[in-house]
């Protein structure tokens, strides 16, 4: 017993490092990319802490070369699905019973071995299974992580605080913050290593028990935060890892009466079939409780540019934006609007820095950008591209345009200009390395405006550039609706744990903002308790 108001260390976010040749850092990374390359894992599922082998494998593949087998993994099946639920289930009332402060402990410890033992190791799977850059799978395999552990054990002290100031004479009321009544489904994307481990691990922190499935393409990254889990302390069967097939395993689970809640990130079309789902099972009484549902799906990110902004800044941060990690991002800026007036000036130093970019292998730590994650967003990227060849008319190629799929999926960086501000390329998420970019006459502020908020059904990020404070007031008020996280004088991407909670609206998602207690508190549900101390007699 533990009789004691227990104070948690105060998170801040993990310092970024630079892996400069040479650096003792950058030497245990070479390392470990060494080591991983030269020895395939075989990945089985996780189910009660057990592993579980089924015989049905997947390979996984490099994205930059296809010819480099990083594992095989074993893909769930109807009757392992069943096991998990049973397995997660068995764990949970230990597990919402266990005090507060030993399950931030897990956290915390999982933290500081991430920090240190399992940095390389993360950064390592994370650029080999997912193309991304030793800076851009630090600032997410490592960073972000640790501060979603760090960050997320803080806000669950935070929630638990929250209690009512009132209580009449005689009465004590408070409030208890269970965890919901079943398990909650983590259903985890590639381009992030971070979100794949928030997923599962924000329910847990409150208390709930998961039954995870991780996108095929970033298996091996997410395994290796099961092992990071286990060795921080997390018992057996509270967050169970099944790989394989989407509808094979998201079918069963959603279907199960346990089934309490799902926590998504992914396509809004995955997402609106999940929904549409559930719903079905409402209407049959499946669910013993209404499931949470909570989702963070596609984008088309903007930057508007208003004509006295700082140029060299604004074309920087496009670039960053549109580019960074083959803009395979969430937040990935793939539209602009440029005023007339400085688009030469702003297409000349786009083109340069298009030029200067290097994309290749990942393990070479010189690299900007490496290749898409697979065939099929080679294909849909490749195929938007040709449409804008084809389409001269009403599309022009700026920089890039280029592709090769002999070795890895290689894509350059694109920037095509169209004079149809309602162009297929300005409206439909493409999830790659191409910019759009509408040029629009000075003059016409305030219709373009309206046509960036009417053009695409998302609302997830966006970023204007602008020196006057009033133009920036009157950007900001005529775009509130256009963006979740929304950047003045900054790039459309980069939220930071604990200091832009991460999420979009319209049919970008729920808005649940990760990386707050926002998010959290989607994870309990309340119970409030009055204690009458002096109860009336007859």
């Amino acid at each position: 017993m533990v009789n004691a108001i227990i104070k948690l260390p105060y998170p801040e976010n993990e310092p970024v490092y630079d892996y400069v040749a040479g650096s003792r850092e950058a030497e245990k990374l070479s390392e470990e990319l060494a080591g991983q390359s030269k020895n395939p894992l075989e990945i089985p599922l996780i189910i009660g802490g057990k592993e579980v082998k089924t015989g049905i494998l997947g390979e996984l593949h490099s994205p930059h070369n296809h010819g480099l087998l990083l594992g095989t993994y074993h893909k769930a099946t109807k009757e392992t699905i069943a096991a998990a639920i049973d397995s997660a289930m068995t764990a949970r009332k230990k597990w919402m019973n266990m005090p507060w402060q030993s399950r931030a402990a897990i956290f915390l410890k999982a933290a500081d071995l991430l920090a240190t033992k399992y940095r390389p190791i993360l950064n390592a799977a994370t650029m080999l299974g997912q193309s991304k850059t030793a800076q851009q799978a630090e600032i997410d395999s490592a960073c972000e992580l640790i501060d979603f552990f760090r960050f997320n054990v803080h806000y669950m002290r935070k929630i638990y605080s929250i209690q009512p100031e009132h209580n009449n004479e005689h009465v004590w009321n408070y409030v208890e913050y269970r965890p919901l009544e079943g398990f909650v489904f983590a259903l985890s994307p590639f381009n992030f290593t971070s979100i794949g481990g928030n997923l599962p691990t924000a329910p847990a922190v409150m208390g709930n028990v998961v039954v995870w499935k991780p996108a095929s393409a970033a298996v091996l990254s997410n395994y290796y935060i099961m092992r990071l889990l286990k060795e921080a302390g997390m018992p057996d069967g509270v967050i169970n890892f099944v790989p394989g097939d989407g509808a094979q395993v998201g079918d069963p689970v959603i279907d199960s009466r346990h089934f309490a809640g799902v926590h998504f990130t992914g396509s809004t079309g995955t997402f609106n079939s999940l929904w549409l789902r559930i719903a079905e099972n409402i209407k049959k009484n499946t669910y013993k409780v209404y499931p949470r549902i909570v989702g963070e799906t596609g984008g088309k990110d903007f930057l508007f540019a208003h004509r006295d902004c700082n140029i060299k800044a604004m074309s920087e941060a496009l670039f960053c934006g549109a580019f960074e990690y083959q803009g395979q991002k969430c937040s990935a800026t793939s539209r602009a609007y440029i005023p007339r007036s400085i688009w030469p000036q702003v297409s000349g130093l786009l083109k340069d820095r298009c030029s200067r970019a290097k994309l290749g292998d990942t393990s070479d730590l010189s690299v900007f950008m490496g290749a898409v994650i697979d065939e099929k967003a080679f294909k849909k990227i490749v195929s938007y591209i040709e449409l804008a060849k084809a389409s001269l008319g009403e599309y022009r190629i700026i920089s890039g345009a280029s592709y090769d799929s002999s070795k890895g999926w290689f894509i350059e960086p694109t920037i095509i200009e169209t004079t149809n501000p309602k162009s297929r390329l300005m409206e439909e998420e493409i999830f790659g390395p191409v910019l759009t970019v509408y040029v629009y006459d000075d003059d016409k502020l305030d219709e373009t405006l309206e046509l960036l908020d009417s053009t695409s059904p998302f609302a997830l990020t966006g970023s204007i550039f602008a020196n006057d404070r009033g133009v920036i007031e009157r950007l900001t008020a005529a775009l509130c609706e256009t963006a979740g996280n929304f950047y003045i004088n900054d790039k459309s991407t980069g939220a930071v744990v604990g200091q832009q909670p991460f999420g979009g609206a319209r049919a970008s998602g729920t808005n649940d903002k990760a990386g707050s207690e926002l998010n959290l508190m989607r994870w309990v549900s309340m119970r409030s308790i009055k204690e009458n101390f002096s109860p009336p007699e007859v």
